[in-house]
């Protein structure tokens, strides 16, 4: 359920409490800055929990439905993934084309924005807009990652219109597209490292070396998969500035075992099961 979301001087207004699919009708809703008590994407207490794709194992991934989940849940951090389509519209959504997840086809980047509109995520939940996303709730942090060249332009207009800056982590397996985030922002924001950036840290450069780049890149953490998160890769970024988000998992032996070598940070699509594993070991800091 979505209650009450406060928009800056000029642009209050009250949300009815809406549900299930039809919360497409939110479209539009994230126009105006937010006012928001964020100061830092990274100031939540670690470990970190990220509802990845919203939480893709209870309700269609990046739906309306598995964000809404996941904030039911106390969950903090929003994974999700970015699109723009063929006029500018960005849209939430991991694929590059709307074949494997939608009733319709069509590469996302090539159609216009009523088209894509129109596709229904597993035939029935609408694609969110994430300027719809981060206006529905302004106290969540979203962790947006550039799937395509087409996106950058379209997610820079939509931070700058919404003033998302401090609750947003931008990331991307293409150090080109991060690069062309980072130039295009009027200020910086949370970044993930690039593939690049992973390999300097599992190369061991030195920190004398690495730390200052990072921070004059604003990368404040690495994302990587589970086959990358070994003791000596912790150690190495922790000892550059780096907090280690560590992707997708979704077995709890697994996350315990990556709490147990002190991961800052785990993204799953089990994010019930995830809660369950930190309430268990006291590490639990729901967001009401």
């Amino acid at each position: 359920m979505i209650g009450e979301t406060h928009f800056a001087a000029g642009c209050a207004k009250s949300l009815p409490d809406l549900e299930g699919p039809g919360v497409g009708r939110l479209e539009g809703l994230g126009r105006c800055p937010i006012l928001m008590a964020v100061r830092d994407f990274l100031d939540l207490p670690r470990p970190l929990a990220f509802a990845h794709r919203g939480g893709a194992a209870h309700h269609p991934e990046n739906s309306w439905r598995a964000f809404e989940h996941a904030v039911s849940l106390g969950y903090s951090y929003l994974e999700t993934d970015v699109h723009a389509s063929a006029d500018g519209v960005l849209v939430a959504f991991h694929d590059r084309t709307l074949d494997r997840v939608t009733d319709r086809a069509g590469r996302i980047s090539q159609l216009p924005y009523r088209e894509v509109s129109a596709a229904r995520i597993g035939g029935t939940d609408p694609i969110p807009l994430l300027e719809d996303l981060l206006g529905a709730w302004p106290e969540k942090r979203f962790n947006i990652d550039v799937k395509d060249k087409p996106a950058v332009r379209p997610l820079v207009e939509v931070l700058t219109r919404t003033a998302a800056w401090d609750r947003v982590c931008v990331t991307s397996f293409s150090a080109w597209r991060l690069g062309a985030v980072r130039r295009a922002l009027p200020r910086p924001v949370c970044m993930a490292t690039s593939p690049v950036g992973v390999g300097a840290v599992r190369l061991g450069t030195p920190r004398r070396v690495l730390a200052p780049q990072l921070r004059r890149m604003s990368v404040r953490c690495a994302q990587i998969p589970v086959s990358v998160a070994t003791e000596a890769f912790l150690r190495r970024a922790h000892a550059a500035g780096l907090q280690v988000h560590v992707w997708t998992i979704n077995d709890p032996k697994i996350m315990t075992g990556l709490l147990d070598l002190g991961v800052d940070g785990i993204m799953t699509d089990e994010t019930v099961a995830l809660r369950e594993v930190l309430t268990a070991r006291g590490q639990w800091h729901p967001q009401p």
